[in-house]
């Protein structure tokens, strides 16, 4: 069993025993570093072909979210952790990469927990991985995860989000039933989820659905071959993307967008260098 496989069997036993919500819930200051290595070119091979990456050049803008999900697994199921790991929605992700990475490069991760915000929803927790090379910050992530719960007010505290404009069509992409699982072998994140119809229904989704790291990767991929770096981008998730579907990438300018019919799973923006 690999290490993010055990932190969810972790998970699926502690989180029964943690309240969202609960007034006066603190983040531990827990800090996971990943020291320096090489990168695994095998994995990365694999996930660059089911992300639609080129095998060679730069490493993708979100690999290294990728590489330190483990460690923000361990943080999140630790006991000290107060939101419970089991139905936890990502819900946005921002990533900024300082400079261009490459394969060769030898990245040090630092993964932590930086604060409990409350939602309309429930309570979300920021999570942040930082990548240095020689002790300098090269690469960064910021990702929401929110822990559904009632909020015991009736004045919501961010506010529904507006329709966003269509964009136009740039791409129709058919996604297999398999994706999950492919994406999962390549990534590691073999959440249940993300698996088969029969692990999905265990956690109320009607039929297992993609990845929502793998939407906003495939995204960039094909944003990529556009003019210029991409420097940083921000995504919010909507809404899940069931498997086998068919989606359709959108883009204008510097916003895309992924939707099903008249349903917009993804929306973002990016910046290039330049």
């Amino acid at each position: 069993m690999t290490g993010l496989s055990l932190s969810l069997a972790r998970g699926a036993v502690t989180s029964p025993f943690k309240r969202a919500g609960r007034p006066g819930a603190a983040l531990p200051a827990d800090r996971q570093v990943i020291p320096p290595g090489r990168i695994a070119p095998g994995p990365l091979a694999a996930y660059s072909r089911v992300c639609g990456f080129a095998e060679s050049g730069p490493l993708p803008l979100t690999y290294p979210h990728v590489m330190g999900f483990p460690a923000a697994m361990r943080l999140m199921t630790a006991r000290g952790f107060p939101l419970p790991v089991l139905g936890l929605v990502h819900t946005w992700i921002e990533i900024t990469a300082h400079r261009a990475l490459h394969p060769t490069d030898e990245l040090e991760l630092t993964v932590y927990a930086d604060g409990l915000t409350p939602h309309r929803r429930g309570t979300e927790v920021t999570m942040v991985t930082e990548a240095r090379l020689s002790g300098v910050l090269v690469w960064e992530s910021r990702s929401g995860y929110l822990s559904r719960h009632a909020t015991g007010t009736t004045t919501p505290t961010s506010a529904p989000p507006a329709s966003p404009p269509e964009l136009p069509a740039a791409a129709e992409w058919r996604l297999p039933a398999d994706l999950g699982r492919r994406y999962g072998a390549a990534s590691g994140d073999r959440n249940p989820i993300h698996l088969h119809p029969v692990t999905a229904r265990l956690f109320g989704f009607p039929r297992h659905i993609a990845h929502g790291m793998w939407t906003v990767a495939r995204c960039l991929a094909e944003a990529g071959t556009g003019p210029g770096r991409i420097r940083s981008v921000r995504a919010d998730f909507k809404a899940p993307v069931p498997l086998p579907s068919t989606v359709t990438y959108a883009a204008e300018g510097a916003a895309f967008q992924v939707r099903g019919g008249s349903r917009v799973h993804l929306t973002g923006s990016l910046t290039r260098e330049g």
